[in-house]
């Protein structure tokens, strides 16, 4: 393993100046909370831009073919990245697991297929809540993979949250008949892969920084993505292709507040974060599609919120418990 591989990788990814100053500036600030919250925090932080970028693509892939979008969208997250890369030089993310960075790419990129497919023809919010199903596999396989502790207060905080999830959307899925039910399966069909690609992305932050990490993934799903849009490739407008661009920075600084989430902390303590998505997502499809969220989604919402909360509080007593018996005498 690197020398500090495990430690501050973040600081690659930010170039010398401001950015970095803010970056150190709140990494001093939270240096008091444990792994788990921090971890937390950045999961949130991503499920937050996830969901913007969610929106956005969603009203591209209604005008433009959803491969094409899902080629484009990676592709201007490749060029936001390229001005750090020229800062730092290419050597400073040249991956040691060439492998596994595309492995992690193929994973992804067979996700994202089944993600694009339904992505334009399910609301927003049955979208976000079909994907919950994703932490579920992640757990599954953190355990068998990662022998990472599955306490307790993870397995309940998920549960509620899972729980909450089937109140937002079990009677939208029971409804789903023929065509409509097709996206809906193929939406949850994405969850196991993409929790695949989690999984791998957990095991690479052993060895590669996390813009690295966050570079390849664009290069590699940039890569596999081509040939599947180039068959009914359109000519975007002027708007669009500025909106991509904004995809582009939305989608690498979520994936980098994800990866951050990985590496301070268990992955599967930080799961339960994703289901805050969902309050996103219900209040972006009011705003942006004048889907009004339903009495299902604001109680599933709450409670999803409640055992975030309470996971949080638990694991940072844990933490504090264990380091103050040690110092008693």
């Amino acid at each position: 393993m690197p020398p500090d591989s495990n430690t501050r990788p973040g600081r690659r990814l930010w170039p010398a100046g401001q950015l970095a100053q803010i970056q150190a500036a709140v990494e001093e600030r939270t240096a008091h909370l444990s792994g788990t919250t921090r971890g937390l925090l950045w999961a949130a932080g991503s499920g937050l831009l996830f969901s913007f970028l969610n929106a956005l693509m969603r009203l591209l892939a209604l005008h433009l073919d959803p491969f094409q979008t899902q080629f484009l969208r990676y592709l201007f997250g490749l060029l936001v990245l390229l001005p750090l890369v020229w800062a730092h030089g290419l050597a400073a993310y040249r991956p040691q697991q060439m492998g596994g960075q595309f492995a992690r790419g193929a994973l992804h990129t067979m996700a994202l297929c089944l993600w694009f497919f339904a992505l334009p023809r399910i609301p927003l919010a049955d979208m976000t809540a079909i994907g919950f199903t994703t932490p579920l596999f992640i757990l599954l396989g953190a355990y068998v993979f990662f022998r990472e502790p599955m306490r307790w207060e993870r397995w309940v905080a998920t549960a509620l949250g899972f729980v909450g999830v089937l109140v937002v959307v079990g009677p939208k899925l029971g409804a789903g008949a023929g065509q409509a039910g097709l996206y809906h399966l193929a939406m949850l069909a994405s969850a196991p892969v993409f929790a695949a690609s989690f999984l791998v992305t957990k095991a690479l932050t052993k060895y590669e920084t996390t813009g690295t990490i966050v570079l390849w993934q664009a290069i590699t799903v940039t890569l596999f993505s081509l040939p599947l849009a180039l068959p009914h490739w359109q000519a975007p407008t002027m708007l669009e292709w500025f909106a991509f661009l904004i995809c582009g920075a939305l989608g690498s600084a979520s994936h980098y507040c994800l990866t951050r989430s990985l590496l301070v902390a268990d992955m599967s303590a930080t799961q339960s974060a994703k289901f805050l998505d969902l309050i996103w997502a219900a209040l972006l499809g009011w705003l942006v599609f004048a889907d009004l969220p339903t009495a299902n989604t604001l109680a599933g919402g709450l409670l999803i919120s409640l055992a975030i909360v309470w996971l949080a509080r638990r694991e940072s007593r844990l933490l504090v418990r264990p380091s103050a018996e040690s110092t008693r005498p």
